[in-house]
């Protein structure tokens, strides 16, 4: 007799990492450049986790941004935004938003209404180039060992994103202590 598992079996749970030994600053330069084809991004990205941090080195699902909550993503892509004002790629991109706006724009339009729309639109695909950017980041500070993400919301905490989940990343002891000079 055929015998078929159940689904939830076959799922493997992602292999649990050995925590890197990391010393200071300079081991983990060298394990962020080994892991990542943007260290410089990634080291920025750690940083800016490690000292917003709580005790426990845990970040997120919510950062407080001024009286909001944002998720820990949107903080991390809103924080390093600024270092793309003059990137080529952003300025071809805020010049084929308004090209776009502008040939969509009725006559009903006022300039004021255009530009808010515009700046609206911008701003909209900063976010979301900016979270890709970002989770790509992270994930290359998980697969260094060097931070654990899991995703806490709706329901219950999950290893896994979905269901009106945000991510919540944790720094490895030893890396906090690497960044803290000590």
């Amino acid at each position: 007799m055929f015998h078929q598992g159940d689904l939830f079996d076959q799922i493997k749970q992602a292999p649990l990492t050995v925590e890197p030994l990391v010393v200071g600053l300079p081991d983990l330069v060298k394990l962020v450049s080994q892991v990542s084809k943007r260290p410089r991004y990634v080291l920025l990205i750690l940083n800016l986790i490690a000292k917003a941090a709580g005790e426990d080195g845990s970040l997120g699902p919510y950062v407080r941004n001024g009286t909001d909550h944002v998720p820990v993503r949107d903080w991390l892509c809103q924080a390093l935004a600024p270092l793309a004002n003059r990137d080529c790629r952003r300025t071809a991109m805020i010049a084929a938003v308004r090209s776009e706006l502008m040939a969509k724009a009725g006559a009903s339009k006022t300039a004021g209404d255009l530009a808010q729309q515009q700046d609206e639109e911008i701003e909209a695909r900063i976010l979301r180039s900016g979270r890709t950017n970002v989770s790509r980041a992270v994930s290359d500070l998980v697969r260094a060992g060097l931070l654990h993400r899991h995703y806490q919301g709706y329901r219950v905490d999950h290893y896994n994103r979905g269901a009106q989940r945000e991510a919540v990343y944790t720094i490895a002891p030893n890396v906090r202590l690497a960044l803290a000079g000590n």
